[in-house]
């Protein structure tokens, strides 16, 4: 009975024994999966990109590189990825927007040569975006100075979108190996920064100045290098106002919480030395003054301003200021005496008078010069009402 038992399992068909292994070769491979995963991990995931280099991470906007006379140069994408909207909409609400940057140095669109234009361009990410989007089936190198993350205008204006980096940046990156000609096309609105000749003279490269806006590169290089008068003119659109409005807000959180403090702590001195209820009353009535100020002065100012009477963007703000500070006042004329009255009114006005001047630097409206000129006269005359304003609010407590 044992013999035959033993002998019946020995035994068997084709079929049960290819069944058997089949089972034990799967169970081994299990097996051998949950030791590898015990041992090194989970399984891996895809592989690296071919390109990477170690140190060296391959961005999303680079598709390859391009062999060249100075070694590989990235060949980016013209087309924008969802990752870079997000970054653009995270740099327009002011987040992190001095890291916003690319390495300088130089890159290609399409597959250039030796006779290929050479677009220059700021290392702040946004102007980079901007400028590659309207490249789309062109061939071009693109010349990315180091301006510290800022965008061209204001960079020419900092003296970093200059002379001395433009020659710099061509012999770093052996451009007269790369092409054959000797012309850069470079942005308008960095011509205060940059002296043509004098690039010409340390660099032998010629500067041919390019339109205003990176949506009209395009018909710039087919008709040549030359322009129509359209792209030589500077617009500031209500679009374009607008869009700049988060940048000028998001400077504001900080110093807010401290003002709004203060605010709070001055509503509550009064006749029985402090009062929490008076803190809380009044404290909200001149946080609505303050708000007012900031609407006024760094939303309303902005897209209105070709409507607002006056040159100085400080008589703007404080135009502005006095509409919507009318309006706070009449929120709550029912509980407010004159001093009262005097003091949101003037926080109001003095608060977005100084936001609205704080514009300037965003605008083609002005000059540097002219800026400087209208501070020194308005930012006296707002912290005087600010401290006016102080001083009627705490004494009217004691009325």
């Amino acid at each position: 009975m044992g013999d035959s038992g033993r002998e019946n399992n020995a035994c068997c068909t084709d079929d049960s024994c290819s069944g058997l292994s089949s089972i034990q070769t799967g169970l081994q491979s299990l097996e051998e999966t949950i030791q590898s995963e015990v041992c090194c991990g989970s399984p891996p995931g895809p592989q690296s990109n071919s390109l990477e280099k170690p140190g060296y991470k391959l961005l999303n906007f680079v598709t390859d590189f391009k062999d060249s006379a100075c070694g590989p140069v990235p060949r980016v994408k013209t087309k924008l990825a969802g990752s870079d909207h997000l970054g653009t909409l995270i740099a327009r609400l002011g987040i992190k927007r001095d890291q916003y940057i690319i390495a300088p140095g130089l890159y290609c669109v399409g597959n250039p040569d030796l006779g290929s234009p050479v677009l220059v361009t700021a290392n702040y990410k946004l102007t980079f975006d901007s400028l590659r989007q309207e490249l789309a089936a062109l061939d071009a190198w693109l010349l990315v100075l180091d301006t510290r993350g800022i965008n061209v205008w204001c960079a020419a204006g900092k003296a970093l979108f200059s002379t001395r980096e433009v020659v710099d940046r061509v012999k770093q990156t052996m451009l007269n190996k790369v092409v054959s000609h000797s012309q850069l096309i470079l942005p308008q609105l960095g011509a205060t920064g940059v002296s043509a000749h004098q690039v010409k003279k340390a660099s032998g490269f010629k500067v041919i100045w390019g339109p205003v806006r990176a949506n009209d590169i395009r018909r710039f290089i087919a008709a040549d290098n030359r322009t129509e008068k359209s792209m030589r003119q500077v617009t500031f659109s209500i679009r374009e106002r607008t869009v700049l409005i988060p940048v000028e807000l998001s400077h504001l959180p900080k110093p807010s919480f401290w003002v709004l403090l203060a605010v709070f702590f001055l509503s509550g001195i009064g006749t029985s030395f402090f009062s929490l209820n008076d803190a809380w009353y009044r404290g909200l009535m001149a946080m609505a003054a303050y708000a007012g100020g900031i609407l006024a002065g760094a939303v309303a100012a902005p897209i209105l301003l070709p409507w607002i009477p006056g040159r100085a963007f400080a008589l703007k703000g404080a135009l502005t200021g006095v509409v919507v500070g009318l309006a706070v006042v009449l929120l709550f004329k029912s509980g407010l005496i004159w001093l009262e009255t005097m003091a949101l009114l003037l926080i109001t006005v003095a608060i977005s008078s100084y936001l609205a001047m704080n514009f300037t630097g965003s605008t083609p409206f002005t000059s540097p010069s002219g800026v400087e000129k209208e501070m020194r006269r308005a930012i006296p005359l707002q912290a005087g009402a600010v401290l006016i304003a102080l001083v009627a609010w705490v004494s009217a407590a004691f009325v």
